[in-house]
């Protein structure tokens, strides 16, 4: 067994444990076990409980970040791509905290505890809002005032939407109406770019 097929193994029987039975009874024992190994030599892959928890939120995540990638590097005008990137990920999100909730609230505790994986997340949908907000000026697109402005709107309108928790605590408003309060957010603060109110 090389490595590589070791780890892979692992992080499916993790993910199956925790999509099964919870985060809390996600242990370390019981995932070598099903492995047919030693907890002894799952830490020679994932040196606590929390990498590998980690590890299973950021394979977890590839996916959605794989999806904002695309939609970034897409043709389109800068208004319509962020709506796109946003309306994505926030329906993405949505879709997985009701259809995967352990495997969300996974994510959601890394989120809550600013672990690495977490962070990263973040830091990716940054970097691809703000190439996307950068774009809009230089296009004329976004005549804004101050760039630093523009991206705390965006990120403001966002927050509810792209959030772990309040997207876990919405679960419990409809899908039609937390789509449309996230579109109106979002189309609000793609206008105020494109007036150069800010």
């Amino acid at each position: 067994m090389t490595p590589e097929s070791a780890d892979h193994r692992l992080l499916t029987i993790a993910e199956e444990h925790v999509r099964r039975f919870g985060v809390e009874r996600l242990t370390v024992v019981a995932v070598a076990r099903d492995a047919g190994m030693t907890h002894a030599n799952v830490y020679r892959y994932f040196p606590s409980k929390t990498a590998l928890a980690d590890a299973v939120s950021a394979q977890w995540l590839r996916p959605l970040d794989a999806l904002l990638t695309d939609a970034a590097a897409a043709p389109d005008p800068a208004d319509d791509k962020l709506e796109r990137m946003l309306v994505a990920l926030a329906a993405a999100l949505r879709d997985r905290a009701e259809a995967e909730p352990n495997l969300f609230r996974l994510f959601a505790e890394a989120f809550s505890d600013g672990r690495d994986v977490a962070r990263r997340h973040r830091s990716r949908v940054r970097t691809l809002v703000e190439r996307v907000v950068e774009e809009g000026i230089g296009s004329g697109t976004f005549p804004v005032k101050s760039r630093e402005r523009a991206l705390a709107l965006v990120f403001d309108a966002a927050y509810r939407f792209v959030t772990p928790q309040p997207v876990e605590t919405d679960r419990e408003t409809s899908r039609r109406i937390w789509d449309n309060r996230a579109l109106a957010a979002f189309g609000a603060a793609i206008r105020s770019l494109k007036a150069g109110s800010v």
